[in-house]
C-alpha cells in the first residue's frame, strides 16, 4: 500500500511531504504495459502529482500536471485529487533507449527538452488555474523545482525516482518535496542545503526500507520536524459510463450521427484503459439528447 506524510518544520520555515508510491507506479505499469522509460517517466510524474495535491484544501479540488517535451514518449499526464489519489498515462507507453551518460534510464531522452510543463489546479472556481514553465531538463524533478521557482516564486526542492525490475515491475518508486514558508531565515536555504547534502536518492532510500517518514526526517536532518498528518493514497480512475456519455454528447450531433452508422462504438479510458461500448441505438439516444 502507498503511504505519503507532511511533516513542518518546528520553527515554521518550511514544510516537506513524502511518498512511497512503489503500489501505484506499479499499477500505472500494468494498466498502460509501459517499457522500463516510460515507467520512468509517467511514475516520476504521478509521484509529484501527488505530493502537489496533497496540499489543496477543497476535497472536490483536483490538480493536472503535464508535460511533453517532444521526445517520442509523447504527452505524459497524472491528475491527483486533494488525497494524493492519482491516475495518469503516457501517449507512447512503449518506448526503447539507451541508457544516460550516468547508466541510468533515460527519462529525459524519452520526454525531451522542447516544451513546456503545465499545472492546473481545478479549485472549483469560475476558471482553473494554469501555470505553465519551459522544461529545464526532462528529468521531472528539476522541472517540478524550477515551476514552483518560476510560476508560484516558492523555493523548492524535489527528488523523485522510479525503480525498474529487469521484468518490468516497479522495486521501489516515490519523492520527496520541500517547500520554503514565508516565514523561513535567510539561513534556512543553507540548512536545507546542508541537510540533503550526500543524501542517497529515493529508490536507494526505499529499498534500504525506510518509510516516507523516516525519509523526511532523513532529508531534513538538521530541522525538528513535527508530523501533521499521513495518507494511504492510491491509483484511482473516476471514469464512469455517464461521464463518457456526456463527453460523447459533447462532440455534437453531427459526429455522433457518424457513430450511428457503426454497428457498435468503443471509448477507451486514457487513465485506466477501460472500454465502454455503445449499439448504434445507444449513439442515437445521444443524438437525442443532444439535440434537447
Amino acid at each position: 500500500m502507498a503511504k505519503s506524510v507532511r511533516c513542518i518544520a518546528k520553527d515554521g520555515t518550511l514544510f516537506i511531504t513524502a511518498i512511497d508510491a512503489t503500489d501505484i507506479v506499479n499499477r500505472a505499469a500494468e494498466i498502460h504495459q509501459t517499457s522500463a522509460v516510460t515507467s520512468a517517466a509517467l511514475g516520476r510524474l504521478l509521484c509529484a502529482a501527488s505530493l502537489m495535491g496533497s496540499s489543496l484544501k477543497g476535497k472536490d479540488d483536483a490538480l493536472t500536471l503535464r508535460i511533453n517535451g517532444g521526445g517520442p514518449a509523447g504527452t505524459v499526464m497524472a491528475v491527483s485529487d486533494a488525497e494524493g489519489n492519482v491516475r495518469g498515462y503516457v501517449q507512447q507507453p512503449v518506448v526503447e533507449l539507451p541508457l544516460n551518460k550516468v547508466g541510468k534510464l533515460d527519462v529525459a531522452g524519452a520526454v525531451g527538452t522542447d516544451g513546456f510543463v503545465t499545472v492546473i489546479k481545478d479549485l472549483g472556481l469560475k476558471d482553473p488555474y494554469v501555470g505553465q514553465t519551459p522544461i529545464v531538463s526532462g528529468e521531472i524533478a528539476e522541472d517540478i523545482t524550477a515551476y514552483f521557482a518560476s510560476s508560484e516564486q516558492i523555493p523548492t526542492v524535489c527528488a523523485l525516482g522510479v525503480l525498474v525490475n529487469p521484468d518490468l515491475s516497479i522495486k521501489a518508486a516515490g519523492g520527496f518535496l520541500i517547500q520554503l514558508l514565508p516565514t523561513a531565515m535567510d539561513d534556512t536555504i543553507d540548512k536545507v542545503e546542508q541537510s540533503i547534502k550526500d543524501l542517497p536518492s529515493v529508490t536507494t532510500l526505499l529499498t534500504q526500507g525506510l518509510t516516507p517518514e523516516d525519509i523526511c526526517r532523513r532529508a531534513l536532518r538538521l530541522f525538528d520536524l513535527e508530523l501533521l498528518d499521513t495518507a494511504s493514497p492510491a491509483y484511482v480512475c473516476r471514469c464512469s459510463r455517464a461521464k463518457v456519455e456526456a463527453a460523447l454528447i459533447s462532440t455534437g450531433k453531427d459526429e455522433l450521427l457518424d457513430m450511428a452508422k457503426q454497428k457498435t462504438t468503443e471509448v477507451c479510458c486514457q487513465f485506466c484503459d477501460k472500454v465502454y461500448r455503445f449499439s448504434s441505438e445507444e449513439i442515437r439516444k445521444l443524438v437525442e439528447r443532444a439535440s434537447k
